[in-house]
């Protein structure tokens, strides 16, 4: 007979929130977990960015028992259980594509992003834009809601208005910047970042992804410029923006 490892999972985490189970898994709440569900949910990304597929099998572990975790809190609540979790989202699943389920028609993956929108829409919710969670990083969160409002025809049609977009708001970050008005330099700020985030869906990048490959790159090359100074016998403190600027011109070229 074949092992039932997902409900031997569950079972393990009943049994961790029993009466004689761990004292810490039982005074967690919803509340408590949440920075544990995120901490999981970016060490996973982060597995997916190295290539690193052992990593990513043990972070998906470990996101899973997040899942599980909450699941075992409702039921103990009274409120849900896990099966009623996997029954809703399988159901989802089915009713989101009738491509696959159904007689529909549909023959790209724009077409199916187009009719999963629409699907959600026809389930009641009352805005276009609903639905992206406020707890996403900025850049992904403005990415997801222009995303959405371009499926109900909110949006440019061509890059080049974009492009014009995206100046036009770095012209006006500058020209407040010389009245000093620290809330409108920021209003202005977030703007110019809005508007390269939509120039970033016209030209099919994700901006999250983008700014955290341009941190590690800072990161590897800053670092590189720490391990040539100390190599030199010198504190950073001690050396020049010059010399700093030129080993980290020689960091870049080895980067190619």
């Amino acid at each position: 007979m074949q092992k039932d490892t997902f409900r031997e999972l569950v079972d393990i985490m009943e049994t961790l929130r029993g009466e004689d189970g761990c004292p810490w898994d039982r005074k967690q709440t919803h509340q408590s977990l949440r920075k544990y569900l995120l901490e999981e949910a970016y060490e996973v990304l982060e597995s997916i960015d190295q290539n690193d597929i052992e990593a990513l099998r043990n972070e998906l572990g470990d996101l899973l028992l997040q899942v599980i975790f909450h699941a075992q809190i409702a039921k103990e609540n009274e409120h849900f259980n896990i099966d009623e979790v996997i029954d809703a989202i399988s159901k989802k699943l089915v009713d989101r594509h009738p491509n696959v389920f159904g007689d529909q028609v549909i023959m790209t993956a724009e077409e199916q992003i187009e009719n999963w929108e629409r699907l959600k829409r026809q389930e009641g919710r009352d805005s276009a834009i609903e639905g992206v969670p406020k707890e996403l990083p900025a850049l992904q969160r403005a990415q997801r809601i222009q995303q959405k409002a371009s499926h109900v025809g909110f949006d440019w049609t061509v890059v080049d208005d974009v492009w014009k977009k995206v100046q036009e708001e770095i012209e006006e970050l500058r020209r407040v910047t010389d009245d000093g008005d620290q809330a409108r330099m920021e209003e202005e700020f977030g703007d110019v970042l809005f508007s390269l985030v939509n120039l970033s869906r016209f030209l099919k990048l994700s901006p999250e992804d983008a700014l955290r490959t341009t941190i590690e790159k800072f990161i590897r090359r800053f670092q590189k410029v720490e391990e040539e100074i100390k190599a030199r016998g010198k504190r950073l403190e001690d050396c020049t923006l010059q010399e700093m600027d030129a080993i980290w011109n020689e960091a870049k070229e080895e980067e190619g």
